[in-house]
């Protein structure tokens, strides 16, 4: 299992729900969590590792021991809005300006099968929102601000050419 990267097709796909939360779910969260951390990430979703499952693994602390893995996750509400800079694992060295909502609600099952509804804000809800983009399809330079769009142009084109190189 490996971090994909832009413009590969498992980035831009609809990850279809987990049905059953078996040995496959348990050691794929368990090599994630490890792939997250492996590339100082905060958080990671399935499609990044070409697995089409709606699973994400998030740790906003960056440190061992705080992290979870959300299967199914689910956003009921959200509120307020915020634009910063963010940064995808499946975009080395690319950032820019995206607007999420500064406080959400969500539902998710844990590995050991319960449902939890969660509030978060900050950080925290911005990575959730980011991963949960992730598992619709959605790729944070599409909600970029049009200008960090514009800035980034050129070097989305390079992982492209360096995509299609290997």
């Amino acid at each position: 299992m490996e971090i994909v990267y832009h413009p590969h097709p498992a980035l831009r796909k609809r990850a279809a729900p987990i049905e059953e939360i078996d040995q496959e779910v348990r050691q794929n969260a368990g090599k994630m969590v490890d792939l997250m951390f492996e590339g100082r990430g905060i958080g990671l979703a399935a499609n990044q590792v070409a697995w089409l499952r709606r699973l994400i693994v998030i740790c906003p602390t960056n440190e061992r021991g705080g992290e979870r893995v959300l299967i199914n996750p689910r956003i009921v509400m959200s509120e307020g809005q915020e634009i910063l800079e963010e940064g995808c694992l499946s975009f080395p060295q690319l950032f820019g300006k995206v607007s999420r909502a500064l406080r959400i609600r969500y539902t998710y099952t844990t590995l050991e099968g319960e449902t939890v509804e969660r509030e978060a804000e900050g950080l925290e809800a911005r990575v959730i929102q980011h991963e949960i983009d992730h598992l619709d399809g959605i790729v944070f330079t599409m909600r970029m601000t049009p200008a960090d769009k514009l800035a980034t142009r050129k070097a989305v084109k390079e992982l492209e050419r360096l995509y299609k190189e290997r």
